[in-house]
């Protein structure tokens, strides 16, 4: 079992009542003080729980942040399968499935707030020590090839989208269209046969 399926398995072994509120109030914490300021006895005291049992269930602040951008990278494929499933030509799915990761990505307040003002802290886990999220995205769009048979090698074409729409939301300013679905939908179409897509 890989580290980061460790790491999974430790998380789920919660229950799932505690640990949604455990991270939402830990979100909610990160969102207000940033992840530096916030304690582990603050997001306690918002999840009306004891620090020891905080404790008990993630070993150390570095685990509950993680836990929180997994279950972030989780909605974020949540309501990019919204999107997706509004499109019926399969082609049209993945070229869909780019521009809205790119676009939920850009819009996560979270990431926007952390990249303002701790980037310090947030992108050694966006780059370095991404393996956690690139994961949920990278299979995520792997199944959905699969599920079509769209190109001969799915989760190597998955990586390739996975690692592109990260770095995009990381660094928006640039030739790629980020705020017109359109022009973006047109720059994925161009991208398809490079990584693969017929």
């Amino acid at each position: 079992m890989s580290t980061v399926e460790t790491f999974l398995a430790r998380i789920q072994a919660t229950p799932s009542t505690e640990r949604d509120q455990v991270l939402d109030s830990a979100l909610s914490a990160f969102l207000d003080f940033g992840i530096k300021r916030t304690s582990m006895g603050e997001i306690a005291r918002r999840a009306a729980i004891s620090p020891a049992t905080l404790y008990r269930r993630y070993e150390s602040k570095n685990d509950l942040v993680t836990a929180v951008a997994i279950r972030e990278a989780h909605h974020l494929v949540t309501a990019v399968d919204e999107r997706v499933r509004a499109v019926s030509d399969p082609a049209e799915q993945l070229v869909e499935m780019f521009v809205a990761f790119v676009s939920a990505s850009a819009r996560n307040p979270l990431l926007s707030r952390l990249l303002a003002t701790e980037p310090e802290i947030v992108l050694p886990r966006l780059t370095t020590e991404a393996a956690p999220m690139l994961a949920v995205g990278r299979e995520y769009i792997a199944a959905k090839l699969r599920e079509h048979e769209l190109v001969s090698d799915p989760d190597v074409v998955a990586e390739v989208f996975a690692r592109l729409a990260l770095s995009l939301a990381l660094t928006p300013d640039g030739l790629i269209p980020l705020d017109d679905a359109e022009a973006g939908r047109t720059f994925a179409r161009t991208l398809l046969p490079l990584v693969g897509f017929p």
